[in-house]
C-alpha cells in the first residue's frame, strides 16, 4: 500500500480518502428499513468528499454461510477498489472474519451495542449466538485499529487492553431536514389521533430488550392512579419519512429498555423538540442532560409513572435543536473523517519506521 500523507479535514474534504466499508446490515427490496443509519452515514461521508465502496453481506437473505464466503469478498474488493481504509460498520463475526483478512492498512470497526451488550432477553438459543458474537466482538477490538463507540459506556465492554486507545465515541447522525418540529394538532389530524388526548410514543421493534410490559405498566398506573387519558402508539413498521409525523402528534417520548448503545429515535425525538422520558440506558441521560422537560425516571411503573405526568402537566414543547445541532449526519461523517485521518497518520509513522 502507498504512503498516504493527509491533513485533518474541515467542513469539506481536501483530499478524497477511499473507505471500504463492510456491513451486514444495509436497506434492501425485502428491507428497506434495514441498517438504515449505516446508509445514512455512508450518505454523509460521501457528502464530505471521501469515496466509499459498499460491501454488503446479505445476512438476512442468505443466512450464516455468507460468511464462508466473506474472505474472499474482501479480498476480491481489495484489490478492485484498493482502499486507504476498511471501516467494518458492526461488530460481531463479521468484524472477526474482516480484521482477520485485512492486516495491510487500518481497519476500523463500529459498535452499537448488542454486539458488544448480547440479548439477554431472547430466547436460549439466540442469546447463545449473541454470547459468540460478542467474543467475536472483543477479538475484533484486540487486532483493529481503530474502534467507533456510538456512547461511552459501551468502553466497559471492551477488552482491557483496548479501553484506552485509538477510541473515538461518535453517534450515528440523525436527518435534521426532516427530523424537526412540526404543527402538533396538524400530526395528530393527519394520523387521526384525538387531539386531546395525553400521545405516548413508544418504539417497540420486537425485541424484548425494549420491554414493552413495562412501558404499558407505566401506562395502567398513569391513568389509573393519576386519571390521565393517555394513549400509547407503538412505533412499528412505521415508514421512515412518516417517522416525524408520529413524533410531533406526540407530547412525550417514553424510553424503558434494558440495554440501548445509542438509541436514534431519541436523537430524532430532540430534533422534534419532542420531551422524553426514559430509564438511565445507553447514552440517553447524555442526551437529555440539561434540557427542560425531559426526565429520568427508575425502571419501575410508579416512577415511569411520575415522569410522564410532569410532561403532561406541562403539556410543552421542549427546546433542544440547538442541543442536537452537533448530531447531523454530515457532523458525524467529519468526526469519522478526521479519525481516518489519524489513524492513517499512525499507519505511514508505522510504515516508515518500519521500512527506515
Amino acid at each position: 500500500m502507498k504512503s498516504t500523507s493527509k491533513v485533518r479535514l474541515g467542513t469539506n474534504a481536501t483530499q478524497t480518502l477511499r473507505v471500504l466499508a463492510i456491513t451486514n446490515m444495509f436497506p434492501a427490496s425485502d428491507s428497506p428499513h434495514a441498517g438504515r443509519f449505516i446508509q445514512q452515514q455512508i450518505e454523509g461521508l460521501r457528502r464530505i468528499g471521501l469515496e466509499v465502496e459498499v460491501v454488503f453481506i446479505d445476512r438476512l437473505r442468505e443466512g450464516m454461510r455468507v460468511y464462508a464466503d466473506l474472505p474472499s469478498l474482501i479480498s476480491q474488493s481489495m484489490r478492485t477498489f484498493q482502499p486507504d481504509l476498511v471501516h467494518v460498520m458492526y461488530g460481531g463475526i463479521m468484524a472477526r472474519i474482516v480484521t482477520q483478512v485485512v492486516t495491510d492498512r487500518p481497519v476500523v470497526v463500529s459498535f452499537h451495542g448488542s454486539d458488544l451488550l448480547g440479548q439477554p432477553f431472547e430466547r436460549l438459543g439466540r442469546r447463545l449466538f449473541a454470547a459468540l458474537g460478542v467474543m467475536a466482538s472483543r477479538q475484533a477490538a484486540k487486532r483493529c485499529s481503530g474502534v467507533v463507540l456510538v456512547a461511552e459506556h459501551l468502553r466497559g465492554s471492551l477488552p482491557v487492553q483496548r479501553r484506552t486507545s485509538a477510541i473515538q465515541v461518535i453517534p450515528c447522525g440523525i436527518d435534521l431536514s426532516l427530523f424537526r418540529p412540526l404543527d402538533r394538532d396538524h400530526c395528530c389530524k393527519e394520523l387521526g389521533w384525538r387531539r386531546e388526548a395525553f400521545h405516548i410514543l413508544f418504539q417497540n421493534t420486537g425485541d424484548p430488550v425494549k420491554r414493552p410490559e413495562l412501558a404499558y405498566a407505566a401506562l395502567a398506573c398513569l391513568k389509573a392512579r393519576l386519571g390521565i387519558d393517555a394513549e400509547i402508539h407503538e412505533l412499528r413498521g412505521v415508514k421512515y419519512e412518516h417517522v416525524p409525523v408520529w413524533l410531533n402528534a406526540c407530547d412525550t417520548l417514553l424510553v424503558t429498555s434494558f440495554h440501548e448503545g445509542s438509541p436514534t429515535i431519541v436523537k430524532e425525538a430532540l430534533a422534534c423538540n419532542l420531551p422524553v422520558v426514559s430509564v438511565p440506558v445507553g447514552d440517553v441521560s447524555q442526551r437529555i442532560e440539561g434540557i427542560r422537560g425531559c426526565y429520568l425516571a427508575k425502571p419501575t411503573p410508579g416512577d415511569l409513572a411520575k415522569e410522564l405526568h410532569k410532561v403532561f402537566m406541562n403539556r410543552r414543547r421542549i427546546h433542544a435543536v440547538e442541543a442536537i445541532r452537533s448530531l447531523s449526519i454530515d457532523h458525524c461523517a467529519r468526526d469519522l473523517a478526521n479519525f481516518y485521518v489519524d489513524l492513517l497518520q499512525v499507519h505511514d509513522a508505522h510504515m516508515a519506521t518500519r521500512f527506515a
